[in-house]
């Protein structure tokens, strides 16, 4: 095969503490398409950076630069790898010129896990739906305020939106590599090369969900993961039972049934279980004021969190706050992906699941 005959150019951006797999997932593919052909395959890529300085991962192994940026539009894809977490550092001015560069071109931009960041940050994902873990929509949020709420998609593992496409990281990387293949290699030997790798040939497909937030099992009902996803990620202004269940494809009735079916409580309840959570993750862990977190929380105001938090921790929000600072005082969640902060025995709370505050009027 020639140089004409390749069919697909890809540039891998790797950031400090990426992913491995995520990129391992994504190169192993093109590797063995490539190895399927017995000389150069049908596809071109190259790992590229401003220098040439070997990028440690996550997990501390180092892969060296092929190339220096150079030129983007010799790419089809650029492919910003990530890691899980938020960028410990901000993106150098160069590569996100560079990535402006290859958007104006009209090339795929592609981010994977905290990827995402660098290419909102190079102002290419304007009027894009776009994807992040569920885990970090709130520090997302905080980073890029300019980006409106509803464009930011936390329950699908993946978002392809035109000529740019994000995704969570984690396993989902293969699929998302998969269904760019799919747009330009013959589907036999793509077919090939996953069997291969020991991978579902039936992969690529969509329509999976991104792993639920705790508390809630992971092979309860599609719907009630992804109603426990968007009421994570609209903890500050989760929409009413109805918006809710018609965004599902669901009556709210059975809506309601999936919750007291699933996780023996409402929407309602868990939506408070939800904000109650955040609010002691954000006392702990933030310099905010205490009526901008009521506020960021969906809480009416600090009075009416201050009620609730009472209710649940035992304690005002300004004494847990203390408390944290001052070592482990009391018992209560250390992060919003601690299981126990999330649904349990006693229901999101710890106000049962019948129980309700007055002023909350939406799920």
């Amino acid at each position: 095969m020639n140089k004409n005959d390749i069919r697909l150019r890809i540039g891998f951006v790797l950031l400090p503490q990426f992913a491995m797999g995520a990129f391992a997932a994504f190169a192993d593919l093109l590797g063995l398409l490539d190895a399927q052909t017995g000389t150069a395959g049908p596809c071109a890529w190259e790992v590229v950076a401003g220098t040439l300085i070997p990028v440690r991962s996550a997990s501390g192994i180092q892969v060296v630069p092929t190339d220096l940026l150079g030129d983007p539009l010799r790419f089809d894809y650029v492919v910003v790898v990530g890691g899980p977490l938020p960028p410990a550092a901000e993106a150098g001015p160069a590569l996100l010129a560079w990535l402006r560069q290859a958007a104006r071109g009209g090339r795929h931009l592609v981010g994977l896990g905290n990827g995402v960041h660098v290419l909102a940050r190079a102002g290419v994902l304007a009027g894009h739906r776009l994807c992040v873990g569920g885990d970090q929509y709130r520090d997302f949020a905080d980073r890029f305020p300019a980006i409106p709420p509803e464009r930011i998609v936390t329950d699908r593992p993946a978002v392809f939106d035109r000529r740019r496409i994000t995704c969570a990281g984690g396993t989902a990387v293969t699929d998302v590599a998969v269904r760019i293949l799919r747009r330009h290699l013959p589907q036999a030997d793509i077919r090939r090369a996953l069997r291969g790798l020991q991978i579902d040939a039936e992969g690529g497909r969509g329509g999976q969900i991104q792993p639920p937030p705790p508390g809630v099992p992971a092979d309860s009902p599609p719907a009630l993961r992804r109603a426990a996803l968007v009421i994570e990620q609209y903890a500050g202004q989760i929409p009413s039972l109805g918006e809710l269940a018609d965004r599902l494809g669901l009556s709210p009735r059975q809506l309601q049934r999936l919750f007291r079916q699933h996780l023996d409580t409402t929407p309602q309840a868990y939506a408070r279980g939800v904000r109650l959570r955040q609010a002691a993750w954000m006392l702990r862990h933030t310099g905010k004021s205490i009526a901008a977190i009521a506020s960021d929380c969906g809480f009416s105001d600090a009075a009416h969190m201050g009620r609730v938090f009472r209710a649940e921790h035992g304690m005002a929000p300004g004494a847990w706050r203390r408390a944290g600072r001052g070592g482990r005082g009391g018992a209560g969640p250390e992060g919003p992906e601690d299981p126990g902060a999330g649904p349990g025995a006693r229901g999101p709370g710890g106000q049962g699941p019948g129980r309700r505050d007055p002023q909350e009027n939406t799920v």
